[in-house]
């Protein structure tokens, strides 16, 4: 099938990628001609493991191509898919659609065919009313069909959700937009990877935000039980490990931490609290949500400053990890931001690294002096904290360590290494939900 997507961000770029490697004939629209210029060198403008040689081997076998033309890119498309962006608008936390809106019109500008335009960005309910109503204002002869397709990667490990992943949930309750949608995702069928839901278009746009507040709620009340541990000498990893077993709560997202980050989980709880608020129906477990998880951010920088004995001013921190997670460069509503901050303020010299995000962490960071190696970042440190819990944390050589450091104290806000292995080290551990010692 012949598929235009438009937008190559996170969302557009994998999925064009994948659904290229199924064997569909894909062209990437983008008004970024510097982005598309690069994406033709095979410079990625995002990292994500194993995008650039799914993107290259792609292209090699003519699947996949770039441009910055969209009448070009929806020209005989079956479908379009439309991955913008859609940010957070200042004032209200209400997703800003004018991307989507002005996709929509230029692409029904542009159709030569009765085409399936499809929203993958993350948009709140009835954004695909709107869709429908600008496409039967601008081309009301076309034959387009308006379809949700909400997105689930996770980033760090994106190809494999998009082509393993745990459902594909379509919205729409035209037949003949089902049947191109089976068609796209008839791939995964292969091996019985995943089944498609179709459900109404409203009921489609509501699931993710639903599905990703809810994840929210479980990093956050996990997050909550930590800080309970530690005032009644019980141990975080012990109790997320006892809950999750039991298959009614899954072990997934109960790791207790510095508090949940990313392009989507602030963006999209707001989003949805917007919606809830505009229909008169309150989440008040969402709302509490957002405001625990906004101030244990830097609730996390206030406990590195408790473990250095109460006083950071004129001493240097050693940071680990600027990125809201492992294998991404993205640094949006990053935990370490407000660490640092907190750090900051009470007067300590901040030194940090971090294997992929240190470009993206310069414009959103002052006065923060970047090391290229952990060990590096930790020499005649008072401090070392681990923000992020990147592969290359997991074994670093803490004899080292508590050599190189003025300091030997070792504040792990995720629970990487055992006690004992810090305190044979010669380190003094803190760490997230742990008994006092």
């Amino acid at each position: 099938m012949r598929i235009a997507m438009i937008g190559t961000g996170y969302v557009g770029l994998v999925s064009g990628a994948c659904f290229s490697d199924f064997g569909h004939d894909v062209v990437c629209v983008d008004k970024d001609a510097r982005k598309i210029e690069l994406l033709h060198q095979n410079v990625m403008p995002i990292y994500e493991p194993g995008l650039a040689e799914l993107v290259a081997s792609n292209v090699k076998a003519g699947r996949l191509t770039f441009t910055t033309d969209l009448a070009e890119g929806v020209r005989d498309a079956d479908a379009v898919f439309i991955a913008v962006g859609t940010p957070s608008r200042r004032g209200d936390g209400h997703a800003d659609l004018s991307y989507v809106y002005a996709a929509a019109r230029e692409i029904g500008e542009n159709l030569t065919k009765p085409s399936v335009i499809v929203t993958k960005s993350t948009v709140p309910v009835g954004t695909g009313d709107e869709v429908e109503r600008i496409l039967a204002e601008v081309a009301p002869d076309s034959g387009a069909m308006v379809v949700s397709n909400p997105e689930f990667l996770r980033e760090g490990a994106a190809i494999a959700d998009f082509k393993r992943p745990d459902r594909v949930v379509v919205g729409t309750d035209d037949e003949a937009a089902k049947q191109v949608m089976r068609d796209i995702y008839r791939p995964l069928s292969l091996n019985q990877s995943a089944p498609i839901l179709f459900t109404g278009r409203r009921t489609s746009e509501l699931i993710k935000y639903a599905a990703n507040a809810f994840l929210a709620v479980k990093i956050t009340f996990i997050n909550e039980i930590a800080d309970l541990c530690e005032e009644v000498g019980a141990d975080v990893q012990e109790v997320s490990r006892g809950i999750g077993m039991d298959n009614r709560i899954g072990a997934k997202f109960l790791h207790a931490g510095p508090g949940y980050g990313g392009s989507c989980f602030p963006k999209d709880t707001l989003a949805l609290l917007k919606t809830a608020a505009d229909n008169e129906t309150p989440l008040r477990i969402v709302e509490a949500t957002v405001q625990v998880n906004d101030a244990r951010k830097r609730a996390m920088g206030r406990k590195v400053i408790k473990a250095m004995g109460g006083d950071a001013h004129g001493k240097t921190v050693a940071v680990l990890g600027l990125t809201f997670k492992p294998n991404t460069d993205d640094m949006r509503d990053a935990p370490s931001l407000s660490v640092i901050a907190a750090l900051q303020d009470a007067g300590a010299k901040v030194r940090a690294y971090d294997p992929e995000g240190v470009e993206q962490a310069r414009p959103m960071l002052q006065d923060v002096e970047f090391s290229d190696s952990p060990y590096a970042a930790a020499e005649g440190a008072d401090a070392l904290v681990i923000v992020t819990e990147w592969d290359a944390f997991r074994a670093l050589d803490l004899g080292r360590m508590a050599k190189i450091m003025a300091t030997p104290l070792l504040v792990d806000l995720r629970n990487i290494y055992p006690p004992a292995e810090a305190e044979r080290a010669g380190l003094t551990l803190v760490g997230v939900g742990k008994p006092k010692g």
